[in-house]
């Protein structure tokens, strides 16, 4: 993918809607290659997590945990926490699929998935990720985990999707974020306090594969 073509948000044009085009090609290529993947667990989380990480270790471990309990894993298809979820559903044999976004930097996808599914526009990459997931596991992550997080959360916020365990890892990481959430959301009163039940912070795999077993049909 040619680093010139950054931009692809300028392309969408009256002049230029022939380009819808290839968003609805996206739209039907990952919907036919993800129709029959079954009930699935979405693992978020950053990119650059080095595989010698405790991070990467424990996302390796829940990630076999989940997929041997008979769930297909999803994850963006890169390196780090991504390849670390995709290598643990491997493992446990089960099925490890990938959503791989074309970017100019960082971005390769691993060597652990079965089924790759490729994009340009990182909305409908997020479609996907929300659409066969029964539960979303969010490990430390940056900006991109943030939207990913905030993604499903809105949308289960706003009943667009069912509720499901939405589940951030890591209380050290993921408590300031918290913390702001109540003083200034919930303080001002942009956000209600039964909000902050769609989420659940733990710390350790067994608290996430309890969440998962209690929240979940097919646990």
């Amino acid at each position: 993918m040619p680093d010139t073509k950054q931009y692809l948000i300028d392309d969408l044009s009256s002049k230029n809607s022939w380009r819808l085009f290839k968003i609805m090609a996206e739209f039907v290529d990952a919907f036919e290659q993800l129709d029959n993947i079954g009930p699935a667990v979405t693992i978020f989380g950053s990119a650059r997590v080095k595989r010698n990480d405790p991070v990467y270790l424990m996302t390796y471990n829940l990630a076999k945990k989940i997929a041997s309990r008979q769930f297909t894993i999803i994850s963006g298809g890169g390196p780090g926490v991504m390849e670390a979820a995709n290598k643990g559903a491997r493992d446990a044999r089960s099925t490890s699929v990938g959503l791989h976004i074309h970017l100019p930097f960082e971005q390769k996808s691993n060597p652990y998935i079965d089924i790759k599914c490729d994009f340009r526009y990182f909305f409908i990459r997020k479609v996907m990720f929300v659409k066969y997931a029964k539960g979303y596991v969010i490990m430390p992550g940056g900006f991109g985990t943030l939207d990913e997080f905030s993604e499903a959360l809105v949308l289960m916020q706003t009943r667009r999707i069912k509720p499901c365990p939405l589940i951030l890892v890591g209380r050290t990481f993921w408590q300031g974020l918290l913390d702001w959430v109540k003083s200034s959301l919930l303080a001002s009163q942009f956000v209600k306090p039964t909000d902050l039940s769609l989420f659940h912070l733990v710390d350790t795999e067994e608290e996430v594969l309890d969440i998962l077993a209690r929240e979940t049909r097919h646990a």
